[in-house]
């Protein structure tokens, strides 16, 4: 005869120093995800969606959030209120099931009044600064979703290899625009007459 071992019970209030379970389990296994679940998700963390999965980002580092500032304040300057520069976590949704918290992204006047509360469904800019844990997602991952969701223009900022990579959108891919290293100024296609110095944004953190 096998037996079958009685069913672990937790104590009803989780010991110091463990997870507090009960509140894990108030939400969806991975993989069980829905889009309104997602955007009721409150949290501090960057948090992005894939299809019914959830992707915790890592907390940003000071030189990310300093390239990031500089990125948002210098194309805000620039657009001067012809349209909207948001930081994230503000939300891109893909329409293939995703939703993305671009570093920046910027929204002209009409995607602006489109534009919900909780995610807009369309921007005309958006901008990444590579995360070292994971240069991939950046560099392919959301190259691709950031094509499907029709981004006519994308910028891959890379501190630790000292270049920003501009890409353009043509037929539904990007195609690099400009890739530019120290000493050169990263153009924009889409907005004439913006762009940003490589050696100001390698400046950040180093201060």
């Amino acid at each position: 005869m096998t037996l079958i071992a009685p069913p672990t019970r937790r104590p009803p209030i989780a010991p110091l120093g463990e997870p507090v379970w009960e509140i894990a389990e108030l939400f969806p296994e991975q993989g069980g995800w829905g889009e309104r679940q997602y955007l009721a998700l409150r949290t501090n963390r960057l948090v992005e969606f894939d299809n019914g999965s959830i992707e915790i980002l890592p907390v940003p580092t000071k030189t990310h959030q300093l390239i990031v500032a500089l990125l948002y304040e210098l194309l805000k300057a620039f657009v001067a209120g012809d349209g909207r520069v948001f930081f994230a976590p503000y939300r891109l949704r893909i329409p293939t099931g995703r939703y993305r918290e671009p570093d920046v992204l910027y929204l002209t006047p009409a995607q602006d009044r489109q534009a919900g509360e909780e995610f807009t469904a369309a921007a005309d800019l958006v901008m990444e600064v590579v995360s070292p844990d994971d240069p991939e997602r950046d560099y392919v991952k959301k190259r691709a979703d950031y094509a499907a969701a029709g981004v006519p223009e994308y910028w891959v900022v890379d501190a630790a290899d000292r270049q920003i990579l501009v890409l353009r959108l043509e037929a539904g891919e990007y195609v690099e625009h400009g890739r530019s290293g120290p000493g050169a100024r990263a153009a924009s296609c889409r907005l004439p007459g913006f762009g940003v110095a490589v050696d100001d944004v390698l400046a950040q953190g180093r201060r």
